[in-house]
C-alpha cells in the first residue's frame, strides 16, 4: 500500500539533538568509548523528596484522570511560584500544567497562530520552536544573531523584522542552545516592541533559575500591566529540578490564552501523569537546597569547559551567563557543523550537536551537563581532532 503523509508532517525535520544523544547511547551500549556532550538534560538525579512524593502517590493510588490543566494544588503552588519569585499575579484558572515544557511550547503556539500569520524567531533557536510553528500552519521568521552580539537580538532588529502578519516573538532567556541571558534592560525593550505592535510574547524560561556570574533573570511579563497582557510563560520541572523524563510543565498565561490551551489539552494529551504532578507539589514547595550545590559544579564546568575551548586552533567561544551550553565558533577548522560533528564521532568518538540544527551552521553546542571527567576526556579529543585539522 502506498502510504500518503501530511504536508505536515512531511516538512518536519526530527531531533538532531535527539537523534545524535540516541547515537552515542547506542555507540556505548555496543561497548564504545563514547563521550557524549548532546544531553540537555542535567546529569543529577531527581531530589529525593520529590521522588518520594511520587511514590508515596502511587502507593496511595493516585493513578486516575486528573483535570485536563492539572491538579489544582500544582496549579496554585505554580501560582504561587510566580508571585514570591517573578512578582506575578496569576489566578490558578491561569496556569496549564502539561506533559513537559516542549509540549506547553506547542500548545502556546496552536492556541495563538493559525494560517497566514508569521512568528518572530531569534537563531540560534531552540530546534523544535520553528517546527512546532510548521505545525500549526504558520510561518516562523529566523532573526539571525551571532556570537559578536553575544546571540542577543536587539528591540531595533526586532522592530523591522515585524508585518502586519507577525502573531508571536519567541523570547528563550537563558538560551537553549548558546547560555545567553539578556539583561532586564533588554529584555523590556524586547517587551516594548511588541507592545507597540501588538504582538504577543512566548517567554520561555525554562533555564530562570540556572544563572552564573551575576546574571539576573527578569520576565518579559513583569515590567507593566501591558507586558503581562501581550505575554505567555512557558516553564517546567525539568532543568532546575531534573525531571526530564517526568514530563511536567506549564504555562501561564492571560485568561482567554489559557482557556483556550485548556481546550486543546483536553482534546489531545487530557491530564499529565497524575503521580508526577504530586512530584511537581514537593518540588515547588519543598527544599531547593539541591539547585545552590548544583550551580557550584556546573559554573566550575563551565569555567573549565570555555577556557579550555578557546584554547583549541580553529575554535572560539563565548561564556555563557545560564543553562547549561557552550556555543563555539567551528569556521575556524574550515568545516560546517554537520561535517564537523560526524567527522569527530568517527574519528574521536565524542558526540556533539551540530549548530545548523540550531539555524547557526558554523557553531556546535557542547553540553556540560556531565562529569568533569568526561569533560577533561571530551575536550582532549576535540582539540586532538581540530589540531588535525588546522595544525
Amino acid at each position: 500500500m502506498e502510504y500518503r503523509i501530511s504536508n505536515r508532517a512531511a516538512s518536519l525535520t526530527p531531533s538532531l539533538t535527539l537523534e545524535i544523544d540516541a547515537k552515542a547511547k547506542r555507540m556505548k551500549a555496543e561497548g564504545q568509548d563514547v563521550v557524549g556532550f548532546g544531553a540537555g538534560e542535567p546529569d543529577f538525579d531527581t531530589p529525593q523528596h520529590i521522588k518520594d512524593a511520587a511514590a508515596a502517590a502511587l502507593a496511595a493510588g493516585f493513578t486516575k484522570y486528573t483535570p485536563a490543566a492539572g491538579i489544582p494544588e500544582l496549579r496554585k503552588a505554580i501560582a504561587d511560584k510566580h508571585r514570591r519569585e517573578n512578582g506575578l499575579e496569576y489566578a490558578p484558572e491561569q496556569i496549564i500544567v502539561s506533559c513537559g515544557g516542549k509540549h506547553a511550547c506547542y500548545n502556546v503556539i496552536l492556541a495563538t497562530c493559525q494560517e497566514g500569520d508569521e512568528v518572530l524567531i531569534p537563531s540560534p533557536y531552540w530546534l523544535s520552536y520553528p517546527e512546532m510553528v510548521k505545525l500549526a500552519g504558520a510561518t516562523p521568521v529566523i532573526l539571525p544573531t551571532t556570537d559578536r552580539t553575544e546571540f542577543k537580538v536587539t528591540a531595533e532588529q526586532l522592530r523591522a523584522a515585524i508585518t502586519p502578519r507577525t502573531r508571536l516573538f519567541i523570547l528563550n532567556s537563558p538560551s537553549n542552545p548558546t547560555g545567553t541571558v539578556y539583561s532586564p534592560e533588554e529584555v523590556r525593550a524586547l517587551g516594548d516592541v511588541c507592545i507597540e505592535h501588538g504582538v504577543l510574547i512566548m517567554s520561555d524560561e525554562i533555564y530562570e533559575h540556572l544563572l552564573y556570574d551575576g546574571a539576573v533573570h527578569r520576565s518579559v511579563a513583569s515590567f507593566s500591566r501591558a507586558h503581562y497582557e501581550h505575554t505567555i510563560l512557558v516553564h517546567g520541572f525539568a532543568k532546575a529540578w531534573s525531571m526530564t523524563g517526568w514530563r511536567l510543565g506549564w504555562t501561564a498565561a492571560p485568561e482567554p490564552i489559557a482557556r483556550a490551551i485548556d481546550a486543546i489539552q483536553s482534546h489531545s494529551t487530557s491530564n499529565p501523569t497524575s503521580f508526577a504532578q504530586k512530584g511537581g507539589v514537593a518540588a515547588l514547595t519543598g527544599p531547593q537546597d539541591h539547585l545552590k550545590t548544583w550551580l557550584a559544579e556546573f559554573d566550575r564546568r563551565r569555567t573549565y569547559a570555555w577556557r579550555r575551548l578557546n584554547q583549541i586552533p580553529g575554535l572560539s567561544c563565548v561564556n555563557a551567563r545560564g543553562a547549561f551550553y557552550l556555543f563555539p565558533n567551528i569556521s575556524g577548522t574550515g568545516l560546517k557543523s554537520t561535517e564537523f560533528c560526524k567527522r569527530l564521532l568517527e574519528a574521536e568518538k565524542v558526540a556533539a550537536v551540530p549548530g545548523i540544527a540550531f539555524g547557526a551552521d558554523d557553531y556546535i553546542r557542547i553540553s556540560y551537563a556531565t562529569s568533569m571527567e568526561n569533560l577533561e576526556k571530551g575536550l582532549d579529543r576535540i582539540e586532538r581532532f581540530c589540531r588535525a585539522l588546522v595544525g
